[in-house]
């Protein structure tokens, strides 16, 4: 039925135009964003058939993260719907060399945070899915957000999905004590783990003396059958290096790094994603994972918002070694 399924929240996103403070601004610019979706929403852009599963409130700002998943054509059947919780928001002030940008969270008691074990039908949803992705925020979330990823993987497995997971540690969510106590367990029931070397260190306490041993520590640890990294390297605010390594059957695969000029870097990690899962699932390759992975979220970095609007096309053109010509 669907080459991808994925779990997790989604926000409404608020920024304040041109550069400015919050507390200066008089008007916001408005974004759907949070990782799993945006996997979902980068996947149908290389054709792929995705559902995105939430619990959102049964109002406008429910109504407007779902509206902006179907645009693109994210199947949004399987929401639940609540007449608890509410909508998480999450406000974005763009900076400039030497101000960082920074994010502010509003998601107390978010509608997904209430999710229940039992409230989705995960074995008639994954039936002849291929795939399966979740992110370490998820759990993070709450208790019963942490109890129904668990039941999401144990029924990703027993469906014989493959899983990938992106361990994307927020600090502002949990601790690493509990990170690890609680995403341990989980790691035996995935595939792919999609991670950087900080947030490894930080949940699981594995530090190497390179990006290479640390995806190789990880795969013998627990049984992946790959690992990503993704490598950002901070040239200033408004221009990184970009670039990603994997490891697979003993093998460190590796690709070109891009110098992105970035123009909105949220949503990045997970265009990786995306591409990657496109690359492994369609055209059976690490290699072109890599490759597509990096392009994606290399051109993420010039389009505004969460979401990666970027065309299977215009990838494969940066694949090719596309100019910067007109």
């Amino acid at each position: 039925m669907y080459d991808i399924v994925t779990f997790g929240e989604a926000m409404v996103r608020l920024s304040p135009p041109h550069f400015q403070r919050l507390e200066q601004a008089r008007t916001l610019d408005l974004h759907v964003g949070g990782a799993e979706l945006n996997v979902a929403v980068g996947v149908t852009r290389f054709g792929m058939k995705s559902a995105w599963v939430s619990k959102l409130p049964k109002n406008s700002l429910g109504w407007l993260i779902r509206d902006r998943a179907q645009e693109f054509g994210v199947d949004c059947s399987h929401i639940v719907w609540s007449d608890q919780g509410r909508a998480g928001i999450y406000f974005v002030e763009f900076g400039a060399s030497p101000r960082a940008s920074s994010v502010l969270y509003d998601r107390s008691h978010s509608a997904i945070s209430m999710v229940q074990p039992g409230e989705i039908d995960w074995a008639k949803l994954l039936k002849d899915t291929k795939h399966f992705h979740v992110s370490g925020i998820t759990p993070a979330l709450s208790t019963s957000a942490a109890e129904v990823t668990a039941e999401a993987l144990k029924e990703a497995k027993k469906a014989g999905c493959t899983v990938s997971y992106d361990l994307n540690y927020r600090k502002k969510l949990w601790s690493p004590a509990d990170a690890k106590r609680i995403q341990e367990p989980m790691m035996e029931r995935v595939d792919i783990l999609i991670t950087t070397e900080e947030d490894t260190h930080v949940v699981f306490g594995i530090k190497e003396k390179d990006y290479e041993t640390v995806a190789e520590k990880l795969a013998q640890t627990f049984h992946f059958k790959i690992v990503a990294i993704t490598l950002r390297e901070d040239l200033s605010v408004w221009r990184n290096n970009w670039t990603a390594i994997a490891y697979h059957d003993g093998k460190i695969f590796r690709d070109r790094k891009y110098e992105v000029e970035i123009v909105d870097r949220v949503g990045a990690g997970d265009s990786f994603t995306a591409g990657f899962l496109f690359g492994w699932l369609k055209l059976n390759d690490v290699q072109k994972g890599l490759q597509y992975g990096n392009a994606f979220a290399a051109l993420k970095h010039t389009i505004p918002g969460d979401f990666n609007w970027t065309t299977l096309e215009e990838v494969e053109a940066q694949l090719k070694g596309a100019g910067l010509r007109i």
